[in-house]
């Protein structure tokens, strides 16, 4: 589905953005992981095959410079940009009444500013070659609100605003942008949860389970990919019906 296509996926260096970049490769594409962790990234990207497959480049998706230095390190390496997967986020979580400004203004920096930072870079590039495509990672945190995420729950919402505008702008160059909105997906970050949080959570789902990495991987590469060529500015929930 991706055959000699060329992707960069920010926060690929685990958890869902790396799970993203190992559906990729099994479908032919070849990824630049872009991490703030640069070594966990070329460890990565090792791991998925090394060079001729996988490239791992330290990322802080706050920053411009580096943000377009990715970019083109997937032109450069590969010869295209043909998807963009801005996946990297945090998490700093409290509820309003105690949360820091800075935990607030963090989170806003690494979810929104980092995916438009990232579409803005790779739109560029893609309008040049009149194709490609840009897929975005929310959350259902950002359709429903969660207690104690006003700052990512603002976030995620702010992500889809991103997405469909961006949509509109680029659409008549052949450049499609949608996002994901996961819901409980099992990770190293949500197997933290306590078990009684983690049941309350489960009991929200029709479908009696959490997802796993993998499935939001074979969503995003839907996106990726030719199969949704008529589809920009949409927003898929991964949800297990959580949420409808």
């Amino acid at each position: 589905m991706l055959q000699d296509k060329t992707a960069v996926i920010t926060g690929g260096a685990k958890g869902i953005g790396l799970a993203i970049a190992e559906t990729f490769t099994a479908a032919g594409a070849r990824v630049v992981l872009a991490d703030v962790d640069g070594d966990q990234a070329r460890e990565s990207a090792a791991k998925l095959g090394g060079s001729g497959t996988a490239l791992g480049v330290a990322c802080d998706v706050t920053d411009p410079d580096a943000v377009r230095a990715a970019v083109h390190a997937a032109a450069e390496e590969f010869g295209s940009l043909d998807v963009m997967v801005n996946n990297a986020g945090i998490t700093r979580d409290s509820t309003m009444r105690k949360m820091p400004v800075a935990d607030f203004e963090a989170v806003l920096d690494v979810h929104v500013k980092g995916a438009w930072l990232g579409t803005q870079a790779a739109a560029d590039v893609m309008r040049e070659q009149g194709s490609g495509s840009i897929v975005n990672i929310s959350s259902i945190s950002g359709k429903v609100g969660m207690v104690g995420q006003t700052n990512y729950s603002a976030a995620k919402a702010g992500i889809v605003g991103l997405t469909k505008a961006s949509a509109k702008e680029v659409a008549h160059k052949g450049v499609r942008v949608n996002a994901v909105q996961p819901g409980l997906i099992r990770t190293d970050m949500t197997a933290a949860l306590r078990e009684d949080v983690w049941q309350a959570k489960l009991d929200e789902i029709p479908m009696q389970r959490a997802g796993e990495a993998e499935e939001v991987g074979n969503v995003v590469l839907f996106l990726a990919s030719d199969l949704s060529s008529y589809m920009t500015g949409c927003v898929l929930e991964i949800t297990g019906g959580r949420h409808l």
